[in-house]
This record gives C-alpha cells, structure tokens and sequence, in this order.
C-alpha cells in the first residue's frame, strides 16, 4: 500500500519540463525552440537562485561602485545574475539577440555561434535596493519572435516590439521559495523550486487573478511628486474620499517582482506612477513593464500606463521608461477613468 500511495504520488508530479511538453503538444503553433528557451531561462535561475540562496555566505553582497545605464549602482548579485543570464543564452542557437536592462546596448550573438527565431529581454535582477536587507528580489524575462529576415544576428529592430507582440513572458521570485511564473499566451502557471530533487514543480497552474483586489501597491513618501490627479486616485484606494468604496490594504515591498506577485495572486493594484522628477515613469517598458502586463493580462487584469494599455504602446528606445498602474482589472480601469478626467 506505502508503494501504491508513493506511485500515486509521484503521477501528480508535474516539472517545468513536463509542463512545457505539455503545453506544446496542446498548442501546435509552439515550438521546441521556445520550449528549449524557457528551459535555458529555468537553468539561469536555478543557477541565480544558489547563490541568492548563500548570499549571506559568499562574496556577493554589496556594490561594485560601477553605475549602469540606468544611473543605478551595479550590486555585486545585479553582475552575477547579467553574466549567468548571458552564459545561458548566447550560445544556444535559440535567440538572434538578446537585450538587458543592465546593457546600454543590445548583446548580440558572438561571430561564429548560430543566431535564432527569438529576441529575449530581461532585467537580470529586480529589486537591486534589497538585496543586502535579505528582502524577496526577482528576474523578469520577455520573448518576441524575431522580425529581422534570414537568420543571422539580430539588431535593435528585434528588441523594439510592442509587448502585444510578445510569445512568452515570466517571472522568477526568489522570496521564502523560489518560483518561476510564465505564460506563452494559453493561461499563467507558476512553479515552485524543489531544492531536493533539482526541479521547479508545478504548483499553481491557471493562475486567475480577482477582477478587484484587497490590495494597492504604492511608495507613498513620492505623494507630493505626484499630480493631483494620482493623489486622488491613491486617496480612492484608501477610502479617503467621497465615493464610499472600501478601503484598500496597502502592502510595498519594493522589489516589483515581489510586489506584483502577491497582487496577481491575492488580488490588488500596483502603481507606479509619473512624477515631478520622472515625467516619463521610472520602471522600463521593455524589461518590466511589457512582460508583466502580458502576465496580468493572461491572468485576467490588465495594465495600463494611465492612458492606454501598457501591451499596445510602440517603443522607441531600448531603455524606455513607462508610468505603470498594473494588477486587478477593475482597480487599473477605475485609475485610467480617474487620470484621464472621465
């Protein structure tokens, strides 16, 4: 009977590869070499989320007193998390080019390696302020087909897609467990990573995220940076004003993967919005913004810049930035009505 109960047991295990098989025999116009991508992306993971795992231990806390593209101080784990990344994708035949929020420009396919149908975008390692106060960070990923023909390298025409272009998009979070959260536009499925055996085990398949959330999202001390509109809108999701809605509970850690993953579950909205010091947004459009909102939206909410869908605007430069409200449908519409006057 313990042999029987053990067999039946292990019938409802289902890996990431299991899953993505799965998937792809469900779905005939998946590839193996999208398949073979999000496993490489997997294997990044893993590999970040050891080191995460003894950061306490080893050599990579701290900064290296180098500042990125985006005027921010390089930490030691943003350096590991970009080189791991690379090494697990650059070599593979899979990808044309690859973009990152680290890199100014975008990493293209070294001579003499195979170039692929897939463009992946990526911010190696969200959430770079908590890494030395032991807080949840992540990595974000998003995956177009290649719009450049033949089959040499690609270029900067590949990384600027509009995110409703995207075939895939994920999200790993390294919190109390790691999980790996993806979708290829058939539905969001999250994984959680089984350090005993080695695997990310499925867990949450279908996630469906509540059309109106207990939760906002929000760094409050920005209030007076903000445009009345925005103030308003925060004092709505606090009970503040006079429409009489309930209350929101507000929940920020800070590291957006973080953030938006409990809101996806839980229900909720997180805003980042415009600002007197940032008038286009702070959170980048390509590697944040775009892959999130694909997400969101398989999930059933939505994301919105405050005017239009975040999935529908054409970027223009790699590293792009965007106001982002993103999380419970109604909650993200309530805040479009609100911005745009209507």
């Amino acid at each position: 009977h313990a042999g029987a109960a053990v067999k039946s047991n292990l019938a409802h295990v289902v890996t990431i590869e299991r899953h993505i098989m799965d998937q792809e025999r469900m779905h005939p116009e998946a590839t193996g070499a999208l398949s073979n991508l999000l496993y490489d992306v997997g294997l990044a993971a893993k590999i970040i989320n050891s080191h995460v795992r003894m950061a306490g231990l080893a050599d990579i806390l701290g900064s290296t007193n180098v500042v990125n593209v985006q005027g921010e101080v390089v930490q030691k784990l943003d350096e590991f998390a970009e080189a791991t990344m690379q090494h697990a994708l650059l070599h593979t035949g899979r990808v044309c080019v690859l973009a990152s929020e680290e890199d100014e420009q975008p990493i293209l396919i070294p001579v003499g390696y195979p170039s692929g149908k897939y463009t992946i975008l990526y911010d190696p390692r969200d959430g770079s302020s908590n890494i030395d106060v032991n807080v949840s960070i992540g990595t974000i990923f998003s995956i177009h087909s290649r719009v450049t023909p033949g089959d040499g390298p690609g270029s900067l025409v590949d990384c600027l897609q509009p995110g409703r272009t995207q075939v895939a998009a994920g999200y790993v979070l390294y919190g109390s467990s790691t999980m790996m959260v993806y979708t290829t536009g058939h539905g969001v499925h999250g994984f959680t990573f089984d350090p005993t055996i080695g695997e990310f085990l499925l867990s949450h398949p279908d996630i469906t995220t509540p059309a109106v959330g207990k939760y906002y999202s929000v760094n409050e001390s920005y209030f007076p940076r903000w445009d009345p509109k925005v103030q308003a809108l925060i004092k709505r999701y606090k009970g503040l004003d006079d429409n009489g809605g309930e209350a929101k509970n507000c929940r920020y850690i800070g590291s957006l993967v973080a953030d938006f993953h409990r809101n996806l579950i839980a229900g909720g909205v997180f805003c980042y919005p415009a600002d007197k010091k940032a008038p286009t947004g702070k959170l980048r459009l390509l590697y944040e913004c775009a892959p999130l909102a694909f997400i969101c939206e398989q999930a059933g909410g939505y994301a919105s810049d405050g005017t239009q869908a975040i999935l529908d605007i054409v970027p223009t430069e790699l590293h792009q930035r965007s106001p982002l409200y993103i999380g419970s449908r109604d909650d993200v519409r309530m805040a479009e009505r609100m911005l745009s006057g209507s």
